[in-house]
């Protein structure tokens, strides 16, 4: 299996599953853009690096669902 990368000249792996996405939009009877897959990997990265941080802060080495 290919990685996927985040974004042109990201180094990040894709984190979502394009299919899921675009069909879950689609159910909701909209379209999904070329550009909406890598800032959604892009935001979810982010979101990570948020959580994983309060997760050492609070002298943690597992993420949990209250990190989030």
């Amino acid at each position: 299996m290919a990685k996927k990368k985040a974004a042109k000249g990201s180094k990040k792996e894709m984190l979502v599953v394009a299919s899921k996405v675009k069909a879950y939009v689609k159910s909701k009877g909209m379209m999904t853009s070329s550009e909406t897959l890598p800032a959604l990997s892009d935001n979810i990265y982010a979101q990570l690096d948020v959580a994983l941080a309060r997760t050492k802060a609070n002298r943690r080495s597992t993420l949990k669902p209250q990190d989030l």
